[in-house]
């Protein structure tokens, strides 16, 4: 029981209630995008993401119970699991919105991608946990090759584009804070500077005509406003008309009203501005902030290196998919469907977004020895 006792007293609630927060907001922004405007409409996307959260929450105690150095014993075949998944999903998958990127086991149906980010990050953390010193550049092309090419190869196939860009940043991130050589920090950069053109073609060439799409409308919005613009001029007006202090909750009509497409989910940000305008995105972005810094701060005081590498890439996961989400709102970044996290309507991302909460709880609470 003394075990228990000292669990409890030294959890972080702190971390626990900022997603918990998130979360709610997120259902009420979910129920005021999706709410029925007739008799007959009778969504639920916000009943179901209230399951969604209960079993968030259950996975999140759950992880916390263990040791989060037990993850390290798993890491690899759970990893190799997951690369077996994303091959299941192109012959498999069920294809939505132009990419086949969701399994269906009966009724139910989950994103492999959304919880193989989690492996990705446990593997990798578990990999240079054994590495000693700094990385050379040998070092990180061959970590590349053993652990991101292929899942990279995978998701730009099926194609999810968001994705595969938060692999790559995970994997920089991660490598980062393992520590790298000077001179390898600068080649790097050179580079991608120098292949930046090339990388860019091979890249155009294998998208989907959808995703093009979606990249001349970041550079010209206004090139076709009626068609591949219309997602990010319909957000800018959501945002814009949301003002000093927004509308008010439930009063908003881009996302009700059916004028901004994915409002649920890529462009739930646009229906919460609207709704509470500019000091309430604000707050809303000051909670993200302790989320990160919170985050940053975990990994700094955690007990040995797996956890400080987990608690990072964990962080780093978390502030992309933030950055790029909120990016695409305000069309300073191309729609590449990335969620924002514990708001955006999708019971896979939720879940996973949960239990990475509960891994950094994991961390900080057993940042010192439970045992007497």
């Amino acid at each position: 029981m003394r075990i228990n006792r000292r669990l409890i007293k030294n959890f972080d609630w702190g971390t626990f209630f900022i997603v918990i927060l998130l979360s709610i907001i997120g259902i009420m922004t979910i129920y005021s995008a999706t709410r029925p405007l007739l008799p007959h409409e009778q969504p639920n996307y916000h009943i179901k993401q209230i399951y969604w959260l209960l079993l968030g929450i259950t996975a999140l105690f759950f992880i916390v119970s263990f040791d989060y150095i037990w993850m390290s014993r798993f890491a690899y075949p759970v990893y190799a699991a997951g690369v077996v998944l994303l091959l299941v999903v192109l012959f498999a998958g069920k294809t939505g919105m132009g990419a086949q990127r969701w399994l269906s086991i009966g009724p139910l149906s989950f994103q492999p991608s959304e919880i193989f980010r989690l492996m990705f990050i446990i593997v990798i953390a578990r990999h240079f946990m054994e590495l000693s010193g700094t990385m050379g550049l040998t070092s990180i092309i061959k970590n590349f090759l053993a652990f991101t090419f292929i899942p990279l190869i995978i998701l730009l196939k099926q194609p999810d584009l968001g994705t595969a860009v938060v692999l790559l940043i995970m994997f920089l991130s991660l490598s980062i804070v393992k520590g790298l050589q000077k001179k390898v920090v600068v080649l790097l950069i050179v580079i991608g500077v120098i292949s930046i053109p090339f990388i860019g073609n091979i890249m155009w060439e294998g998208l989907k005509d959808y995703q093009k799409n979606r990249i001349v409308a970041f550079m010209e919005p206004e090139a076709d406003p009626a068609g591949i613009g219309y997602h990010i001029n319909q957000s800018k007006i959501a945002i814009g008309s949301g003002g000093i202090l927004g509308k008010g909750y439930l009063k908003g009509t881009q996302g009700p009203f059916r004028f901004l497409p994915e409002k649920q989910t890529d462009f739930i940000f646009a229906v919460f501005a609207e709704e509470w305008g500019l000091v309430g995105s604000i707050f809303l972005l000051l909670i993200y902030l302790a989320l990160i810094l919170r985050g940053l701060d975990t990994a700094l005081k955690a007990k040995d290196e797996f956890g400080r590498l987990l608690a990072a890439g964990i962080t780093a996961m978390f502030s992309t998919y933030f950055f790029i989400n909120v990016g695409m709102t305000l069309g300073i970044m191309p729609v590449v469907g990335i969620p924002l996290p514990f708001m955006s309507y999708g019971g896979t991302a939720l879940l996973s977004n949960f239990i990475a909460a509960g891994i950094l709880i994991n961390i900080r609470t057993r940042r010192f020895e439970l045992f007497y």
